[in-house]
């Protein structure tokens, strides 16, 4: 059985008008039975799930990696939207490091005229947005009754310090696992999740240019990032067939293209190597040992 990963956003904090905000979808089975798991919610993420002909109300979950900004600057959008899109109470399940509760609870709190507003114009709305937020740390990641099921989720934690904690998560289904790490730099905890799995979604910055940047904040950026390099050494340390990046800073063209930043990944890593745009999908199927990729937006 084979999982799909697609690129909802590939972008970073700098806003780019070709990319979306941090946010990527891991996706198992077809049609109404299909589970659809969202990590992070950057910028824009419910416009580039539009664009895959799915919405809110068709996420199984949301699993944050760690509670920096552009991760989940759209998180408001996917709580409002599964709340006034569906039509009876369904819960969405949001799972993230220790804190996410807090920050949760505050979105909510600012969406509160919002909810008053819509509650008092729509009879049918009789109850406030169920949100469900399951904190994590390491090891299986439980679910409520009834969300999900063919799909299972682990954690652990990686290291984007001073953000702390972070976590990052692994994706089974029948025979092919995925791990998407957010933002990292090379660690422990990583090097379980892809233990054994097929493939790596990683999110990257170029250090070699970044480097000559003289920005104090520019520079700031590069002991807690990996650069494609670290990516892909993670990559091969675990024996994968695919490393996925994402998360492009600086933003391509500036950076360089699709080709560049495949080459600097290939010095150490000999797998599929797979960089692409806003809504590249990856297909992982271990049987064949081989991807199918598309991508509306005409990435290599």
């Amino acid at each position: 059985m084979s999982l799909t990963v697609t690129l909802l956003g590939t972008g970073s904090p700098m806003p780019a008008p070709d990319r979306a905000g941090p946010s990527t979808l891991i996706s198992a089975g077809e049609g109404p039975g299909a589970e659809h798991y969202l990590v992070d919610a950057g910028r824009g993420v419910l416009m580039r799930l539009g664009a895959c002909l799915l919405g809110a109300p068709n996420l199984t979950a949301v699993l944050l990696t760690h509670l920096h900004s552009d991760h989940i600057t759209d998180l408001n959008d996917v709580i409002t939207t599964r709340w006034v899109m569906t039509f009876e109470p369904t819960p969405l399940t949001i799972v993230g490091p220790v804190g996410t509760q807090h920050v949760v609870d505050h979105i909510l709190a600012s969406l509160d005229p919002d909810i008053g507003y819509r509650m008092a114009h729509h009879d049918d709305l009789d109850h406030r947005p169920p949100v469900t937020v399951v904190e994590v740390t390491e090891g299986a990641v439980e679910l409520p009754d009834g969300q999900g099921g063919s799909v299972v989720v682990t954690c652990a934690p990686t290291d984007h310090k001073p953000v702390e904690p972070s976590v990052g998560y692994r994706f089974e289904h029948g025979g092919t696992s995925v791990v998407a790490a957010g933002d990292t730099v090379p660690c422990e905890g990583l090097d379980r999740l892809c233990d054994g799995a097929d493939a790596l979604v990683h999110t990257v910055i170029r250090k070699d240019l970044i480097a000559n940047v003289p920005m104090q904040r520019m520079q700031d950026t590069l002991d807690y990032h990996s650069s494609p390099e670290e990516a892909a050494q993670t990559a091969a340390t675990a024996g994968l067939s695919t490393l996925i990046l994402t998360h492009y800073v600086p933003p391509m063209p500036l950076s360089g293209t699709h080709d560049d930043w495949r080459d600097l990944a290939a010095v150490h890593f000999d797998g599929t190597i797979e960089v692409g745009d806003d809504l590249h999908r990856v297909e992982i199927d271990p049987t064949t040992t081989t991807t199918t990729t598309s991508d509306t937006n005409g990435a290599s």
